[in-house]
């Protein structure tokens, strides 16, 4: 059977919408009440820390204490999510006198609105309802997700308006792995009509691209060939000002090393719009995937992500590598493997011990990825004998020497 439910958008700005019971439901539920601008109302005597926390925030009003009857005068919507069968029916039941529609979590069917599985995408949002079968809902909107990010699904939207400035976006790729850019990246990389992208960008995703997208190699190969910061900065510019919709898609996050902020600061000097779009920063994603967790309880208090682009010594060094040395925490080293001798013997004349634990991860989050678990004192010579070669993150500290198999 078909399911006889009509969908229909509530605008439910400043309108009071009373959800009974504080749970899991409620935590679900609520933060896409409070985005449309519901005055939202919790009858309940208990919640979870997150829904206390919204009602701490002042985004609802929670009414400490059970359903009583005349709840719903003068609500618009409710939801029935208590833990009791009894109570909810008892709602559904002053919500059906007092005209109000109310969704009933535990037995869909007997309220008189049910909620789709819904989904936004580039100014759209859509529900899908399945009669009842709410696993098979949320499936069909993931794959309408999936196709609409990637481009594979037309959405509708019109082209760019002639004379129109649609600007530059500036998107952090991630790690490297394509399915941990965010969703908000791949909206916007499949509206591209140009492309700037760098080696450490995901590179998969070009794949995805409609044909006539032009793809710009911006070929930042360390210690190889370069294409200026300012060749690409007036790339950006002059594909913009064509009335083009221009993607600078960069690895990890554009502002952590990734000279994003120069490339902003070009656009701005241009007049050309930018969109900041940040990145999982392979600072921490990237020792993530080998197990290695730049902190942990009673292991490690504090990170410092450092730049390797410099070694200790040179004049134009920012880092205090002796402070460095004297701090227990951890160091993230980024695009640090061709100086790792010098990085190394800094710290241990800084008085960091030999036994440090130090991890090397080289292409992380890759079908490549290597992990070389070392120490301070033996890291130089253990990945030169491996081969280790960029981009590679290096991780000095107590963490590189956990093992999750070993209880803390």
């Amino acid at each position: 059977m078909d399911d006889p439910h009509y969908l229909s958008g509530l605008n439910l700005t400043g309108r009071r919408v009373v959800v009974f019971g504080g749970g899991s439901v409620a935590q679900r539920r609520l933060p896409r009440l409070i985005s449309a601008g519901a005055r939202v109302e919790l009858v309940s005597p208990h919640t979870t820390p997150s829904v206390q926390g919204m009602a701490d925030a002042g985004e609802l009003v929670w009414h400490r204490r059970r359903y009583t009857e005349g709840d719903l005068r003068a609500a618009w919507y409710a939801l029935a999510c208590t833990n009791s069968p009894e109570t909810n029916a008892e709602i559904c039941a002053e919500a059906e006198r007092e005209r109000v529609f109310c969704v009933r979590a535990d037995e869909g069917e007997s309220g008189s609105a049910v909620t789709p599985a819904t989904g936004r995408h580039g100014g759209l949002l859509f529900g899908v309802l399945s009669g009842g079968e709410p696993l098979r809902s949320a499936a069909v909107r993931d794959s309408m997700l999936d196709g609409l990010h990637a481009g594979t699904i037309e959405d509708g939207r019109q082209p760019h308006p002639e004379g129109t400035l649609p600007g530059v976006a500036l998107v952090g790729g991630g790690p490297g792995d394509p399915d941990l850019i965010t969703v908000r990246a791949r909206r916007l990389l499949s509206r591209a009509d140009v492309v700037v992208v760098d080696r450490l960008g995901p590179r998969d995703l070009l794949d995805e691209l409609a044909p006539e997208v032009e793809v710009i190699d911006a070929a930042k190969i360390p210690y190889g060939r370069a294409a200026s910061q300012e060749v690409i900065n007036r790339t950006l510019v002059e594909k913009a000002k064509e009335g083009k919709f221009v993607v600078r898609l960069k690895g990890g996050d554009p502002y952590l090393f990734g000279r994003g902020f120069e490339e902003v600061q070009a656009c701005a000097e241009a007049g050309v719009p930018v969109t900041m779009v940040p990145g999982i920063t392979s600072a921490f994603a990237v020792p993530a995937v080998a197990d290695v967790p730049v902190t942990h309880r009673g292991v490690a208090h504090e990170v410092v992500v450092v730049s390797g682009h410099v070694a200790p010594g040179d004049e134009r060094s920012l880092v205090d590598w002796s402070l460095l040395a004297r701090m227990r925490g951890t160091i993230v080293l980024m695009m640090g493997v061709e100086r790792l001798p010098k990085f190394a013997a800094a710290l241990l004349e800084g008085g960091r011990p030999g036994d440090t634990p130090v991890a090397v991860i080289e292409d992380g989050t890759m079908r490549t990825q290597r992990v070389l678990r070392s120490t301070l004192a033996s890291v130089a010579e253990e990945a030169a004998a491996a081969g280790v070669r960029p981009p590679a993150v290096i991780v000095f500290g107590p963490v590189a020497g956990l093992d999750r198999n070993e209880a803390g």
